[in-house]
C-alpha cells in the first residue's frame, strides 16, 4: 500500500487529496523558484514536482552554476508503511532505509569513499570529528541524550573543487528530531564551531526554496574566511536531521548548495 493508499481518517481529507495538494504547492514552489534566480541573474528553470514514491528529475546544469545530478528515486516503502510526512504516521518515521535517502552525487564529482563506513553507517565520532575538537564532546553527549540511532553519509568533491557532505541523523521520533534542531543551530548559526570555519551568518536561502513541512536552518561562513568558504545548512523531515555542508577555496557558490539542500529535503518529505 502506498501513502495515496492509506485508508481516510475521520475528520481528515482523503490522502489523494492531500497528495494532490502537496503536488500542486510544489509545482508553484518550483515556479517561484524560477522567478527568484530570475530575478538574482541565474536564470534558472527547475522542473522537479513531489511524487509518491516516484522518480523525481534531477536538476541540470546550466550556466547558473547548478549541478546534473542522476535522476532521483525514492525507495519504495514497506507493504503498508506511511511516509514520513502523513497524517497517520504520528512519529514521523522514515520506514525506507535511510541509506537510500541520501542525495547522489551530481555528474562528474568523485565520491568521497570514506564516509559510508563498513556496513553503510557512518560512526558517531567520525560525524563528530568534522566540528572543532573542543565541541565534540558535548554534542556527542547531547546525541546520546537524544536516542540518535543511525548516522548516514555521503560525500563528493566537483571539478570547481567544491566538497559537499550529507550527513542524516536519525532519531526514535519526529518529536525528539525536532527537539535537536536546537542542538545543532540557533538563528544566528550552528551551536558548535565547525573545523576550520568558526563563525557563521545567516545564510540567504531563497523562501521559495523552502519545502513547507521540513523545517531549514542555512548559514555561510562570514567574512574574513580564509583560503575557503564553507556553507552549512540544518533540515528537519519526521525522525531525521539532515546537515549539508559545502566547501570551495575562494568563496562557496550559493545555487548548487540551495539546490543540493533543497534536492536532499525533498528525498527526506
Amino acid at each position: 500500500m502506498t501513502e495515496s493508499q492509506t485508508p481516510p481518517v475521520p475528520g481528515l481529507p482523503p490522502a489523494r487529496a492531500v497528495e494532490d495538494r502537496r503536488r500542486t504547492r510544489a509545482v508553484l514552489r518550483w515556479a517561484a523558484v524560477v522567478a527568484v534566480f530570475a530575478l538574482t541573474g541565474t536564470g534558472t528553470a527547475y522542473g522537479i514536482s513531489r511524487a509518491d514514491r516516484a522518480d523525481l528529475p534531477g536538476l541540470a546544469t546550466r550556466s547558473d552554476g547548478r549541478w546534473e545530478y542522476p535522476v532521483l528515486v525514492k525507495p519504495p516503502l514497506p507493504s503498508g508503511s506511511p511516509g514520513p510526512l502523513a497524517a497517520g504516521n504520528k512519529a514521523g518515521t522514515h520506514y525506507a532505509d535511510l541509506r537510500a535517502l541520501l542525495l547522489p552525487a551530481p555528474r562528474n564529482a568523485t565520491v568521497d569513499r570514506t564516509l559510508p563506513g563498513a556496513d553503510g553507517w557512518l560512526p558517531v565520532k567520525d560525524y563528530l570529528a568534522q566540528y572543532d575538537a573542543k565541541e565534540r564532546g558535548e554534542l556527542g553527549q547531547a546525541l546520546t541524550d537524544r536516542g540518535l540511532r543511525h548516522v548516514a553519509s555521503r560525500g563528493w568533491t566537483t571539478p570547481d573543487g567544491t566538497r559537499t557532505r550529507i550527513d542524516l541523523l536519525q532519531f526514535g521520533t519526529a518529536e525528539v528530531a525536532e527537539e535537536s534542531e536546537s542542538v545543532f543551530a540557533s538563528f544566528n548559526g550552528p551551536r558548535q564551531p565547525l573545523r576550520g570555519a568558526p563563525v557563521f551568518e545567516p545564510e540567504g536561502f531563497p523562501a521559495a526554496a523552502r519545502l513547507d513541512d521540513v523545517w531549514l536552518a542555512a548559514f555561510a561562513e562570514a567574512k574574513p574566511y580564509g583560503k575557503e568558504q564553507t556553507r552549512v545548512a540544518y533540515a528537519t523531515a519526521g525522525d531525521t536531521v539532515a546537515m549539508v555542508t559545502q566547501s570551495r577555496p575562494g568563496a562557496a557558490a550559493a545555487v548548487p548548495f540551495w539546490q543540493t539542500v533543497t534536492l536532499q529535503s525533498e528525498l527526506l518529505a
